[in-house]
């Protein structure tokens, strides 16, 4: 038997002992899937967040939006009005919220994890899976790796919200706090380093910004739930016109690689902070919106399948965060018309998620889409998880008016613009694939040769996203191994 053999037997007998069965990609892009015995045990009575291995299987979209003992049901998702964009374009945002953990970074940090376990490359009872992260990847990769009886290492900026350092704790995660907030990705870099050098095989980096299985992960899951919100929605006019993402880790952008297959005219815009505008620029800078990275271009980014960068100021951000969880905000969006039912899903939408709204509405006016143009994007999370960004607000710039709801309503939100925007011509996208060159190449150890590849080869990227297949079949193998599904037959 060779070592990976024996790792993989080790890995496989863990999971037997803790009653441990993965899900496939499949199942978790169609829960139909999933064998009736196990849906009938979650909705018995487990809880969307509970420590269950079951939960594994609510890894999806399409999670019944309950707290406790729900099944499955069509994708989670809002359709923003006109009151609420300024456009006549329709716009559609997924909610994350309904993931255990209240964001869909389990699906990003499960790929990674699930494809090291299932071909023997990590080793639950003597590694620790190490995620390096600006928060929710490392909580949804602490997470996982819990329900699948892996130990984990978290390692993210001290400057993070509170929250995101209690759920680790909760977790039982090693936790690393690095020097800076949402910009400093370099400095978890280092860090990671110099762990590796501290204690070498122990620990396995799951790193998001490189990772394909982050990636692959939303193009077999979150790309089809786009497509069959689209389908559920269309008239005989209607078209497939743009997928506005923030570029984080470029995770979720592989859903508009899945996207471009089936709808080729499609436009996918990547955003960033305008306080750190580095794919727009080459700039830097720090900024406020939690969770969208910066400073790098991710190895996992097809930057050839962009069409646009949209850049958004975190002051506006913030302000719209007060003005949709605010009394003051949701009372004076009352006045002003908007649908009381939309309102009340308003703090479903946490920082990142109303940065992406704002860059679909950017892109919707940029171009001049209507009524029978469809603009999609996410929502990763809920304000859920930043209420103490919200009292710091408060500590900061004092209680919020009326007066306040008024100026960021009409003047933030209705007042989005198209400035700071690019619509990418060949060198433009060539020139921001070059920039990975300084981080993946220089600092992490990354070839020339595949940087080149991811350009010039027409079929790297195809080549990534094929791999689901394999690792469905791979995850099937390592379930027969585990012999737990006959439980459930």
């Amino acid at each position: 038997m060779t070592e990976t053999q024996e790792v993989l037997a080790r890995a496989i007998q863990r999971s037997r002992e803790r009653n441990v069965v993965l899900p496939t990609f499949r199942q978790m892009a169609d829960p139909g899937l999933i064998p009736a015995k196990i849906r009938q045990a979650l909705q018995a009575g487990i809880g969307l967040w509970d420590l269950n291995p079951l939960n594994l299987f609510r890894i999806t979209w399409k999670n019944e939006p309950v707290e406790k003992g729900g099944g499955f049901g069509a994708v989670n998702y809002l359709e923003l009005p006109p009151e609420l964009t300024g456009v006549k374009a329709r716009i559609f945002i997924l909610l994350g919220r309904y993931f255990p953990t209240g964001s869909h970074k389990v699906g990003a940090t499960y790929g990674p994890l699930i494809q090291r376990l299932i071909t023997g490359q990590f080793d639950p009872t003597t590694q620790k899976a190490l995620w390096p992260s600006t928060g929710n990847y490392c909580r949804g990769g602490a997470y996982d790796a819990y329900l699948l009886a892996c130990p984990s290492i978290a390692v993210l900026p001290e400057e993070m919200s509170r929250e995101r350092f209690e759920w680790l704790e909760r977790m039982g995660s090693e936790i690393i706090r690095t020097p800076g907030g949402e910009s400093n990705v370099k400095e978890i870099y280092d860090k990671v380093k110099e762990l590796l050098a501290e204690r070498g095989e122990e620990i396995v980096v799951l790193n998001q910004f490189d990772e394909i299985g982050n990636s692959l992960w939303h193009y077999a899951v979150t790309g089809p739930a786009i497509e069959e919100v689209f389908v559920q929605n269309r008239n005989p006019r209607q078209r497939m016109g743009a997928l506005f993402l923030t570029q984080g880790s470029a995770g979720t952008l592989g859903a508009g690689e899945y996207l471009r297959e089936q709808f080729p005219s499609i436009k996918v815009g990547a955003g960033e902070a305008k306080q750190c505008p580095t794919l727009l620029y080459n700039g830097y800078g720090s900024h406020r919106i939690e969770g969208i990275g910066d400073k790098h271009v991710p190895w996992i980014h097809n930057v050839k399948n962009m069409d646009m960068v949209v850049d958004i100021d975190d002051e506006t951000v913030m302000r719209i965060m007060r003005l949709f969880n605010e009394p003051a905000g949701q009372a004076y969006m009352t006045e002003r018309g908007l649908d009381p039912a939309v309102i009340e899903q308003l703090p479903h939408f946490g920082i990142s998620s109303i940065a992406n709204i704002i860059g679909s509405v950017k892109m919707a006016k940029y171009y001049e889409f209507n009524s029978n143009d469809t603009v999609f994007t996410v929502a990763t999370d809920s304000m859920e998880l930043y209420e103490s960004r919200l009292s710091e607000a408060r500590q900061d710039r004092g209680e919020y008016s009326t007066t306040d709801a008024a100026v960021d309503y009409e003047g933030r939100l209705m007042g989005i613009d198209k400035d700071d925007m690019l619509e990418l011509s060949y060198y433009d996208r060539k020139r921001m694939h070059n920039l990975k060159y300084f981080t993946w190449v220089e600092q992490q150890g990354k070839t020339v040769a595949e940087l080149d590849a991811q350009w010039y080869d027409e079929d790297y990227w195809k080549r990534q996203y094929a791999l689901v297949a394999e690792w469905d079949e791979k995850i099937m193998e390592f379930n027969e191994h585990t012999g737990l599904l006959k439980r459930y037959q």
